[in-house]
């Protein structure tokens, strides 16, 4: 074959991908899967120079930034279809159906434009997607305040006999859009209705701003610091910038520059948080709710403030002595390291608390990194959800246009006999402008189509792991693999959410809920008999020991109840914030009450931490909900998977009780069902407290 024809071959039938391909670091085979192997190398893309562009996710109008203008349309001319049809039929389940189908026609849009208005290396497609976010939110503000459409729903409740004839999901949805209505002032008068829709759009721009506001970074003049560290921050002509805390620097000074200087108040992010939490406040008493928490709460685990006030009461109390203790050793070990730099201070906390677990247990990253290859992890959590679950991971290859950077990965999530369940995208390398947090983002959820088929669910995972090197494939630490099996817990809560109805699926449920399935895929993290399956070295397939990974869980519970403490301090501030009206005092005065009762380390004069407290946006009086989760979470490994963390069985009775329903059920509901109990705030805080107590089996393991 000639070099021409051939070089047109390639342009007509391109490869997209190279995976798989032998690296120059691999010295032996290792015997990688095929989603192993994919992972462990670079993708190689060839020229598509006649391939269709079929636009994001395969959306044929996102294939241009003026896309997103096309599909905003399209949802919302179908929006007011769906709602004449609502209004004009005799209440059945066809009127839930209809709501359904009308929270899909905009949630397909506003969720896939909610990641692409963060994540799109590409400005112009980032604020196309904003504007998008934007409309499609004031008319979702809009519907909750239609009051012909919240009678169309209150005919349906309203008739028993209808009711008694659906199914518990339905009636479980139904009362969800009802929810949704009440909260946002259905019964309030035409002008306050449209208070309340407008009070949603300045929170909704307020928590964009505050968000932003959190992450900027503050300059200070070079003179100010002393000039031996000035070479530990960046720094523009005389300014010096710090955009973090710098956590990590052994220099205690450094440590302590970037805390006072990083967390000096910002007037306008304070006027923002002030401004927030005002409007917050006014939109609960608007529509009948004594507090922003009291409305916040509907729907949870713990279902109100004062359920959670007593939660983290009772933790505090039973973390108090043990807290104590953990700052006395860190107090210890900054006097031994540098005897003349004085107290323990907040800027001390997690520097001085990985020095005693490396200390006592020599968890040095470097020493784990080459047994944790992407490949190796990917490998791992395919085998471990095939194990459990029946399912498999398998790289599909993504058509032209359909990711929006080069490295994004496209899974496939397989049944071994329900098929095909849904898609996740792996946005796993960091990159300019990319967003700090590891995220799980629902771009499309799962529903029973009108035509029987399911519309199958589609997700992205965003972590910011290294890129590959010459030398080797993405190694990761241990703190990496264990978000990356965290973000992946939501994500099979995702693909095995198989609602009737999208308003519920997956992750659409309540929050203190939505974390247990990804914080509960920690504890497989770890454990040995798990990681054992695919922990290898990437050169010698050399796999990583049993009292290296003992070493390693162990070392978590160094300062883990100080950790802990840290997080009552925070979710307590959260509820303050949101469920005390009016607030006692300035949020600085309150940020230095609540520290100084709920941690134990001294507020620092000149600080305001809460200006950087982004959850404050999204999470707003539901912060303890990581806390609640990993109680549940807690008791049901302990229960249901520590014996046997390969168990089918229990993995089945998992996916039945917990992951099917997505929000479709009770929370509480669903852990019983799958704990055979409902537990008390006592059993939660018990779960949580004896997280905290030595594994003896591993240090008798370890004397051998």
């Amino acid at each position: 074959m000639s070099a021409r024809l051939l070089l047109l071959r390639r342009l007509l039938f391109p490869l997209r991908f190279q995976v798989g391909r032998a690296a120059p670091w691999r010295a032996v085979s290792t015997g990688w899967s095929p989603v192993g192997a994919a992972f462990n190398v670079k993708q190689q893309r060839r020229l598509d120079v006649f391939g269709k562009n079929t636009g994001l996710f395969g959306v044929p109008e996102l294939s241009s930034p003026e896309g997103f203008q096309i599909v905003e349309d399209n949802a919302l001319r179908n929006t007011e279809s769906l709602v004449e049809r609502v209004c004009s039929s005799p209440p059945s389940a066809e009127t839930v159906r209809l709501f359904d189908q009308l929270s899909n026609e905009l949630c397909k849009v506003a969720d896939l434009a909610d990641f692409v208005k963060v994540a799109h290396p590409d400005s112009s497609y980032r604020e196309a997607a904003e504007e998008a976010c934007r409309n499609i939110g004031t008319m979702v503000e809009k519907l909750n305040t239609n009051t012909d459409l919240c009678q169309s729903l209150r005919c349906l409740l309203g008739n028993q006999q209808v009711m008694d004839s659906l199914d518990p999901e339905t009636r479980r949805v139904a009362e969800l859009f009802l929810i949704d209505f009440e909260i946002s002032g259905i019964h309030l008068d035409e002008e306050k209705r449209k208070k309340a829709v407008n009070l949603n759009v300045v929170i909704s721009d307020l928590s964009s701003e505050f968000l932003l506001g959190a992450n900027l970074p503050n300059r200070i003049d070079k003179q100010a610091l002393p000039e031996h560290i000035h070479s530990q921050f960046p720094w523009d002509g005389r300014y010096i910038q710090v955009g973090g805390l710098h956590a990590d620097s052994p220099d205690d000074l450094v440590r302590e520059a970037a805390y006072k200087i990083f967390l000096y108040p910002n007037a306008n992010q304070l006027e923002c948080l002030e401004e927030l939490l005002a409007s917050r406040n006014s939109l609960a008493q608007l529509v009948g709710y004594p507090t922003f928490a009291h409305r916040a709460l509907l729907g949870t685990m713990a279902k109100t403030p004062e359920t959670v006030q007593t939660f983290l009461q009772k933790l505090s109390d039973k973390l108090h002595d043990r807290t104590l203790k953990d700052f006395e050793m860190m107090a210890g070990m900054k006097m031994k390291l540098n005897p003349v730099s004085g107290n323990l201070m907040p800027w001390d906390h997690p520097y001085y608390s990985g020095v005693l677990r490396a200390e006592r247990y020599n968890i040095e990253p470097s020493l784990y990194s080459p047994f944790f290859s992407l490949g190796a992890c990917m490998e791992g959590l395919s085998s471990l959800f095939h194990q459990l679950l029946g399912i498999s991971l398998f790289c599909e290859q993504p058509e032209k246009g359909e990711v929006w950077c080069e490295d994004v990965r496209k899974l496939a999530v397989v049944h071994e006999e329900e098929g095909l369940l849904g898609y996740i995208y792996c946005d796993f390398f960091h990159r300019a402008e990319k967003p700090p947090q590891d995220c799980h983002f629902t771009i499309r959820g799962g529903r029973l189509k009108e035509n029987g088929e399911y519309q199958l669910p589609v997700v992205v995972l965003m972590l910011n792991f290294p890129e590959y090197s010459k030398k080797s494939p993405t190694l990761l630490t241990p703190g990496m693999m264990e978000n990356l099996f965290h973000e992946m817990g939501h994500a099979m809560h995702s693909m095995l959410g198989r609602t009737r109805y999208q308003h519920v699926t997956g992750t659409r449920c309540a929050t203190d809920f939505a974390e247990v399935p990804s914080i509960l895929m920690e504890y497989f993290s770890s454990d040995y008999r798990v990681v054992n399956q695919f922990a290898r070295h990437y050169q010698t397939g050399q796999t990583l020991s049993k009292p290296m990974v003992s070493r390693l869980c162990e070392s978590k519970k160094v300062g883990a109840a100080s950790d802990m403490q840290l997080q009552v301090f925070y979710a307590m501030l959260d509820q303050t914030f949101h469920g005390v009206h009016p607030l006692k005092g300035s949020t600085t005065d309150i940020l230095k009450e609540t520290q100084e009762t709920f941690y134990g380390l001294p507020y620092v004069p000149q600080t305001a931490w809460h200006l950087r407290f982004s959850h404050l946006a999204g999470y707003g009086a539901k912060y303890y909900s990581y806390l609640m989760s990993r109680a549940v979470a807690s008791m049901v490994w302990k229960q249901c998977f520590m014996k046997n963390p390969f168990d089918r069985a229990m993995g089945e009775r998992y996916r039945r009780e917990m992951l099917a329903h997505g929000g479709g059920k009770e929370p509480l509901l669903m852990v019983q069902g799958m704990l055979q109990k409902c537990p008390s705030v006592d059993d939660l805080v018990d779960a949580l407290v004896s997280d905290l107590d030595p594994d003896f089996e591993t240090f008798l393991m370890d004397s051998e």
